[in-house]
């Protein structure tokens, strides 16, 4: 009577399994999950990011899907929030999750990208702290520049083009920050550049005006700012307060969309490097921005439209693969050069390397008139 009970048993999960193995091959829609930075500190990168992507998965399943299938896209707010994010992450692989988009916050996924490892489910993550691709994890991607590729570019404009021999250096102290002030320090010293003030600044930060006082009293020849939006706004229009007339150079957070809203009139003459901009010329970005308008209102930011190439990354590596199965999609990025005569959604050719970090053009950039201007299309780092 055991023995037939458990032949029940068996029969019956096995036609379960059997049901469901069917299911997932007729179709189901493959689920994603956003998990970023709806609110707090990091609303305006979270925000951007999910923007992005939920207008890459309209393109997608408007024109088909994936193999054949639709993606379902769910979202869930970190508010910021380490802690939050972890957890949040554990329910989208309970939920189901094919992959993960996000955090966006260095300090997030460094603690969440734990648990998409321990599941082996891919996770796209536009943040660019450096220490993100050091743990190890074959499950984190990158959809734009890590610091150490984009900080060298800086660096060159400043020594080359600005002829700049000292400078000071203005971050925020968080694990976007700190990393991003070591690779800028170490860029600058390899072109002679002298770092002459080290202005360590933090989160939320409101009021500018000491962290100015410094890099004046400093008599640097120009000020290097790596903040987040709504504190790089913050600091330019005190720097333009403070009647700050030599170059304001940054990274890509300090030429984005934001800042130069936020910041106004402050934002004009800023130069700097960008790994993504709506204003470069390139035909698929250009298509992407407008996209944005139409749907959102807004000119997306290099998150914005991150998120959007993300999840064509995962459409190409999910294509190459030929099937819905997660370490095989993983293990197929790593190496990969996706291209965008191949796969038009990516926007530019792009290359991962063993990390998950990623090598591809970037952008001089100069605010003009409350515009970003594209000065020139900087190669992939890795052809010098």
């Amino acid at each position: 009577m055991k023995f037939q009970r458990r032949t029940l048993i068996a029969a019956a999960t096995a036609t379960v399994l059997c049901s469901t193995a069917t299911v997932w091959a007729q179709g189901d829609p493959v689920k994603i999950f956003n998990v970023v930075e709806l609110s707090g500190a990091g609303a305006t990168a979270g925000t951007m990011f999910k923007s992005g992507i939920e207008l890459a998965v309209k393109d997608i399943n408007a024109a088909g899907g994936i193999l054949g299938r639709k993606i379902e896209v769910t979202n869930m707010d970190t508010q910021t929030n380490p802690g939050v994010a972890k957890g949040l992450v554990v329910r989208a692989i309970d939920d189901g999750a094919f992959a993960i988009f996000g955090p966006v916050f260095t300090g997030s996924i460094l603690i969440s990208q734990t648990e998409t490892r321990r599941a082996e489910v891919p996770n796209f993550t536009a943040a660019a702290g450096a220490l993100v691709t050091q743990q190890g994890s074959p499950y984190i991607f990158r959809t734009g520049l890590t610091q150490v590729n984009s900080m060298p570019k800086a660096a060159r404009y400043i020594a080359q083009n600005l002829k700049v021999k000292k400078i000071a250096v203005m971050y925020v102290n968080n694990d976007f920050g700190k990393p991003g002030r070591d690779a800028i320090v170490s860029a600058l010293k390899t072109y002679g550049v002298e770092v002459v003030a080290d202005v360590s600044t933090e989160v939320g930060q409101v009021d500018f005006s000491a962290p100015v006082v410094k890099v004046k009293q400093a008599n640097a020849e120009a000020v290097f700012v790596y903040l987040n939006e709504e504190e790089s706004a913050r600091a330019l229009r005190e720097l333009r307060k403070q009647v700050w007339d030599k170059p304001i150079v940054g990274d890509v957070t300090l030429l984005g969309q934001k800042v130069i809203d936020l910041a106004g009139e402050a934002a004009n003459g800023v130069v700097g490097h960008t790994e993504m901009s709506a204003d470069a010329p390139i035909a698929g970005i250009k298509m992407v921005r407008d996209k944005f308008v139409k749907a959102y209102n807004f000119v997306p930011d290099h998150n914005g439209i991150k998120g959007y190439q993300g999840v064509y990354m995962l459409k190409a590596a999910i294509q190459k693969v030929g099937k819905f199965d997660r370490v095989a999609v993983a293990k197929q990025l790593h190496g990969m050069t996706i291209k965008v005569a191949d796969e038009p959604g990516v926007l530019m050719d792009v290359t991962f390397d063993d990390k998950g970090d990623i090598d591809r053009d970037s952008f001089l950039i100069e605010i003009k008139g409350g515009k970003p201007m594209v000065k020139e299309i900087l190669p992939p780092l890795g052809k010098g």
